[in-house]
């Protein structure tokens, strides 16, 4: 692993960094990664991501994001055209309109002891809901991207086992007034560990629960498994607490330069921040070795 760095090391910049070898896949977070400020790839971007997969290089999105999210990108598939969405609930097939490919669900059960532990250790939390088919949510919980469709209520009810909601539960989300992010999540995780994995990916104080031993890293890994690919094959980018994982089971892990500071205390890789195009200069890079004849 090249992930981990220890506090005298200096973290070595895509500039300075010379691959050992091609790398069988690159696995990217979207949002404060990929994606510019303004949710859009650059044409820099996206020729990189093309050409990557031309030199025959898999590229996954690994995102945070639910596949109803997944229209930023699915323009620029080339390939297989899979990502991993809502922080490894989910594998989509985004050439297939986003149909689902393997679902890792929170179970109804799992999803109401969060609710109730939660609410008792940080009271004025709240909550929603996101399934494969809905997203739904409770009164106080800011509606931060409005849904015409959704089925505001009582998480109690929306999770109900006569609630009438079948599909998948692929993460709950609590949000939090007046808690600092990472204190939220401190103290989500004492109350309620058992019951799922709790990350986060918002610079407010808004959680995202998937079910117990589900992340980014441990779908990708399924995935690699199932293409015969090491982890010491991979080269990972991300910038927030839900990357940390993905980051740390990578063989090459590289933290944007507007990363969180536990992203930035864990890698031993910088590259440029996602408004500079920094996943596309270290792909450049690696394709640029290629060509030159410097990589096995």
């Amino acid at each position: 692993m090249e992930s981990v760095t220890s506090a005298t090391e200096q973290p070595e910049t895509s500039a300075a960094w010379r691959p050992a070898a091609v790398p069988r896949l690159i696995a990217t977070d979207l949002d404060g990664t990929l994606l510019r400020d303004d949710k859009t790839v650059s044409e820099r971007t996206v020729a990189a991501l093309a050409a990557a997969e031309a030199a025959g290089i898999e590229v996954f999105f690994v995102t945070g994001r639910p596949a109803r999210w997944m229209d930023v990108v699915s323009d620029h598939v080339h390939g297989h055209g899979l990502a991993i969405c809502a922080n490894g609930a989910a594998v989509v097939d985004l050439r297939d309109g986003g149909r689902f490919v393997d679902v890792r669900p929170l179970e109804r059960t799992d999803a109401l002891a969060v609710v109730h532990a939660v609410r008792a250790a940080a009271p004025g939390s709240s909550f929603a809901v996101e399934r494969t088919a809905a997203f739904h949510y409770e009164p106080a919980y800011p509606p931060f991207f409005l849904d015409p469709d959704a089925v505001i209520a009582p998480a109690e009810k929306l999770l109900a086992e006569d609630s009438g909601y079948t599909e998948p539960i692929i993460k709950l989300l609590a949000h939090h007034p007046d808690l600092a992010p990472d204190e939220f999540l401190k103290i989500a995780r004492a109350a309620a560990g058992a019951h799922g994995s709790f990350t986060r990916s918002s610079p407010t104080a808004l959680l995202e629960i998937s079910g117990p031993g589900v992340s980014k890293a441990s779908t990708l890994a399924r995935c690699c498994a199932e293409r015969g690919i090491s982890p010491e094959e991979v080269v990972a980018f991300g910038d927030m607490p839900n990357d940390l994982e993905m980051l740390d089971w990578a063989g090459t892990a590289f933290a944007m330069a507007n990363a969180h500071p536990d992203v930035l205390a864990l890698t031993a890789h910088r590259t440029a921040a996602n408004t500079e195009d920094g996943v596309a200069a270290v792909i450049e890079q690696i394709l640029e070795a290629r060509s030159a004849g410097e990589l096995s």
